[in-house]
């Protein structure tokens, strides 16, 4: 058995939440929500409800031992970006691209 829990339109780069759940997979779910406990980043918080959201949605499964939870994958995808624009020199315009990311964690037992 399976328990998922996915963050979407989150406001922070892909890019940026790969670096972190990169180190995660097929861990122990104490040991990574451990981990991401004492990572400086943004996307470690993040990560960590949507974490923490998944272990919630195991438990009401009720035939899923918390205990033996395991980090079975982590999937970043591409949100939709927010285009935005700042004003250069001589009436120009440069394009800003806000990304946003969509959050997928998977736990099973182990």
């Amino acid at each position: 058995m399976e328990a998922r829990a996915t963050g979407k339109y989150m406001r922070i780069s892909p890019q940026k939440v790969r670096r972190i759940v990169g180190t995660m997979k097929g861990q122990p779910v104490e040991a990574g929500l451990n981990q991401l406990k004492f990572m400086p980043q943004k996307a470690s918080g993040i990560v960590e409800k949507i974490l923490r959201s998944a272990i919630a949605n195991a438990d009401q499964q009720g035939d899923m031992d918390i205990d033996s939870l395991l980090i079975k994958n982590i999937v970043v995808n591409e949100g939709p970006m927010l285009k935005r624009f700042r004003a250069r020199a001589r009436g120009r315009a440069t394009r800003i691209l806000k990304r946003t990311s969509h959050i997928t964690v998977i736990v099973a037992e182990g």
